[in-house]
């Protein structure tokens, strides 16, 4: 059953851009108090029905004061969550493709190997790009920063580095891979809203990206020459102890390969996790069978053992011990359960989104706009500014990146541009800079995991400053950007 879109009638009136403002507003305080109470742990709950109030707020609005039937909102809901089927569905997978790349120790060797390649002098340049390795890997910039990124601060610091200067690599390397993982939640996210195949999605990032963390690693690699330390003894610590608990060889290493090839010829992205997931499975039957039989647990053996451990890895949680806390951080999995706080709070938000389409309160707030948008560097700047000010305002990135492409899609479709490029942009103006807010759930998270004041690492995170200036610059220039011509 197909669903129309909601159409304003002449007998329901427009609301103005404050009225419509308002539902905004009410988000804002009401995600400011929830944010306060529960910090980080806001996204398990507390966001979600701060956006079903808001909701409430929107729809009451629009029934009483401007004639919007419920029927009408309700469509617009549905229109809302079936344009975000698919990439739910991607995001349980993704779960379950995380527990397995970890589990089944492509995760482990390529830190193994990783980490090794460390040299005081190239320290703030490796350390960058181990965490943007794990996080391309993982998808998630949050576990990078808890696990990996611990580690590292306490290598930088036993070598006399800067806290700045480590956490600012740290995150730079981290959002990277967020940013551009088929794995990352917000990734997916982005790229759904605004109606982008994923993978295309993430090719036409590069354009941004890659000249983004190519100057951010020039940079680290002339500050870690001008810096001497001696002690790398913490990193034999973590190399020997995920050799403790899986066994590191390079066939796993299959794996990831295989995953790249299907990404560059273009195999459906669900597909491609699919099999990434399953070849990851078979080496865990294969090199982790150890690990498998710990997380059945007892009162199972053999063969049994071993198909109760992989359910349990790909739908549940696990926590294998290893020889250091940092380490069994690291190591721990979410499985498919691990996703259900992020598909709960996108399902709220397109509640959010759907109503204030069917009030009309979205497209007033987006002609707000318009004035702004009549070349294409100034669309991309005002699609910058309005996901930076929304990342300040609701303090949650997921939040930004849904009402910035909810926003500005109309507009780029009614002036011609491809939807890629909305895509980009609100990558480049909210992912990346929500670490670099202090209030926002990202700012406070990684402070909290890093013992790092957010204003201390903001200057040295320069990956997530660059990002959205590149954005501007490119479409300054017109860099593989195309119109397409308007049709009478």
């Amino acid at each position: 059953m197909g669903f129309k879109r909601i159409k304003m009638t002449q007998k329901m009136k427009i609301p103005s851009p404050l009225v419509s403002l308002l539902p905004v507003a009410v988000l804002v305080i009401l995600l400011f108090f929830t944010i306060r109470l529960f910090g980080a742990d806001a996204l398990g709950g507390g966001s979600q029905i701060c956006l079903l109030l808001t909701t409430a707020l929107c729809a009451a609005l629009g029934m009483s004061r401007y004639g919007v039937s419920w029927k009408d909102i309700e469509h617009a809901i549905i229109n809302n969550i079936a344009g975000v089927s698919s990439a739910l569905i991607i995001l349980l997978i993704i779960g379950a493709l995380s527990a397995a790349w970890m589990l089944g120790g492509v995760v482990p060797t390529l830190i193994y190997y990783g980490v090794q390649i460390i040299h005081p002098k190239f320290f703030l340049v490796s350390c960058c790009v181990i965490c943007a390795v794990v996080s391309v890997m993982t998808g998630s910039s949050w576990t990078t920063i808890a696990t990996i990124g611990i580690a590292l601060m306490g290598i930088g610091k036993a070598q006399g580095f800067d806290e700045g200067w480590i956490a600012g690599a740290i995150i730079s390397g981290a959002y990277f891979g967020d940013k551009v993982s088929p794995l990352s939640d917000t990734t997916i996210l982005a790229s759904s809203v605004t109606d982008t195949p994923l993978f295309t999605h993430i090719r036409y990032m590069m354009y941004t990206t890659v000249p983004s963390v190519v100057i951010s690693l020039v940079i680290f690699t002339i500050a870690g020459f001008s810096h001497e330390a001696s002690d790398s003894s913490q990193i034999a610590v973590f190399t020997t102890g995920l050799a403790e608990r899986f066994h590191i060889t390079l066939w796993v290493l299959l794996v990831p390969v295989v995953t790249g090839i299907l990404i560059a010829r273009k195999v459906s992205s669900i597909i491609t996790l699919f099999i990434s997931t399953a070849l990851a499975v078979v080496c865990m039957l294969v090199f982790q069978t150890d690990v498998l039989r710990e997380v059945a647990g007892d009162g199972v053996s053999g063969g049994e053992a071993l198909y109760k451990g992989v359910l349990l890895a790909l739908s549940g949680s696990t926590s294998l011990q290893a020889s250091t806390p940092a380490l069994t951080e690291l190591i721990a999995t979410r499985g498919m359960g691990g996703m259900m706080d992020t598909v709960w709070l996108i399902l709220c938000a397109m509640c959010l989104g759907g109503a204030m389409t069917a009030c009309g309160m979205l497209g007033s707030i987006t002609r707000m706009f318009v004035r702004f948008t009549h070349k294409l560097a100034s669309t991309v700047a005002a699609t910058v500014a309005s996901g930076l000010f929304l990342n300040l305002a609701t303090a949650d990135q997921y939040i930004s990146i849904i009402l910035t492409g909810n926003m500005f899609k109309d507009i780029y479709k009614k002036n011609g541009y491809e939807s890629r490029l909305l895509s980009r942009t609100t990558e480049d103006a909210v992912t990346v800079t929500s670490p670099l807010i202090p209030w926002n759930t990202c700012g406070m998270t990684q402070a909290t995991i890093l013992n790092v004041p957010t204003l201390v690492y903001l200057p040295y995170s320069f990956f997530n400053l660059l990002s959205p200036l590149i954005s501007i610059f490119v479409a300054c220039i017109g860099f593989k950007i195309v119109r397409s011509v308007k049709k009478n």
